[in-house]
């Protein structure tokens, strides 16, 4: 099928949904991509969507795998977020990688397409992850100058306050929840200048614990999530190696609830 407008999404787990489960999809999520696709499509059908995101990827991997099949796919927009998987390492060297990143931008650019970067979200509230928070601002300086020299929009996640409330978040802590996938659609579309008929899930009440309750939710996550997380650091492997992308080539969706 013949598409007018093609939507290429690439990045790691972040686009490719994780967090936003449903069983029925490729790979078993859906996430803000798909259902920025949606709607998109909802609005002109001549809209087609490919996903090429993999969860666990590093940059260097997301440019080596995925920037040649996104610009043979000829975009008409391509949204890029990697570089998560690179902050969290014990050691990353930002400045080498966005050179790298800023290379891999200019040939998206040079399609014609418009191109959609993401600064990296702020973790200041994060008792882990909030020690990498400098290397995230570094990494989000980079992407800002790289918008410039190549006329990307950005979606601006450091300055996206809504998401300092955990019910935007997934269990493990690191992925956005479908909640946090919904209203992250809806910062897309916003920055598209795309109407959307997306209404947002009322959040639970937010639990109350006390401080032995906390510590128990606390060794209960370290056990369950951080732990085999930095066992596959160990061991050089990554939630997505078995994994292939959701839509590698163009595709429609429908939008559902």
């Amino acid at each position: 099928m013949t598409f007018a407008k093609r939507f290429v999404a690439l990045g790691d787990s972040f686009t490719e949904g994780v967090g936003d489960y449903d069983p029925t999809l490729p790979n078993g999520v859906r996430g803000w991509a798909d259902r920025v696709a949606e709607q998109l499509m909802l609005a002109d059908s001549g809209w087609g969507y490919a996903n090429l995101a993999i969860r666990g990827k590093k940059i260097t991997q997301v440019l080596d795998e995925q920037v040649d099949a996104a610009v043979a796919l000829k975009p008409t927009m391509v949204t890029l977020y990697a570089g998560g998987n690179d902050i969290l390492r014990p050691r990353v060297d930002i400045d080498a990688l966005m050179a790298g990143y800023e290379a891999g931008v200019a040939r998206l650019a040079a399609t014609g397409a418009d191109v959609v970067l993401f600064t990296g979200f702020d973790s200041v509230a994060s008792a882990v992850f909030g020690k990498t928070r400098g290397r995230t601002a570094i990494y989000n300086e980079w992407v800002r100058e790289i918008a410039d020299l190549h006329g990307a929009k950005i979606v601006d996640y450091w300055r996206m306050r809504e998401f300092r409330d955990w019910r935007y978040w997934d269990a493990d802590r690191l992925h956005m929840s479908t909640a946090g996938h919904t209203l992250m659609a809806k910062k897309v579309l916003e920055l598209l200048q795309a109407e959307d008929v997306i209404d947002l899930p009322a959040l639970p009440d937010l639990a109350v614990l006390s401080r032995r309750a906390a510590m128990v939710a606390n060794v209960r996550w370290a056990r369950e999530y951080l732990g085999p997380w930095i066992g596959r650091r160990l061991r050089g492997t990554s939630s997505g190696d078995s994994l292939t992308p959701k839509y590698p080539q163009l595709t429609g969706l429908h939008a559902t609830a």
